[in-house]
């Protein structure tokens, strides 16, 4: 998967087309990450111990990694990866090609 939590992203289809954020969870088995600020849903929820009051509840919801592009040094990036010497993998972006580092 090319995206990885920490990561900063923007949003290249559908109704947050534009916005850029953090990625804050990923569903690598469901091809899915959630944003920070992107994909806002209200969640009805009923009271509980956790939350007695109960009530609407706005939160992100997963966003399919196909409408995610990584932002590297300011600027939105196509990924690939390569396998070092040292066989260590390493992903790349392929618009400078210089590699990326963890959540960055």
């Amino acid at each position: 998967m090319h995206i990885k939590k920490n990561d900063s992203v923007k949003v290249i289809a559908g109704k947050y087309k534009g916005k850029e954020g953090k990625v804050l969870k990923v569903f690598p088995e469901r091809d899915r990450a959630i944003i920070e600020g992107v994909n806002i849903v209200k969640r009805h929820t009923r009271p509980s111990q956790d939350n007695p009051q109960g009530g609407i509840i706005e939160k992100e919801a997963p966003v399919h990694v196909s409408n995610l592009m990584l932002v590297v040094n300011g600027k939105p990036s196509r990924i690939g990866t390569k396998i070092l010497k040292d066989g260590s993998r390493v992903r790349y972006a392929k618009k400078t090609g210089e590699t990326v580092t963890e959540g960055k």
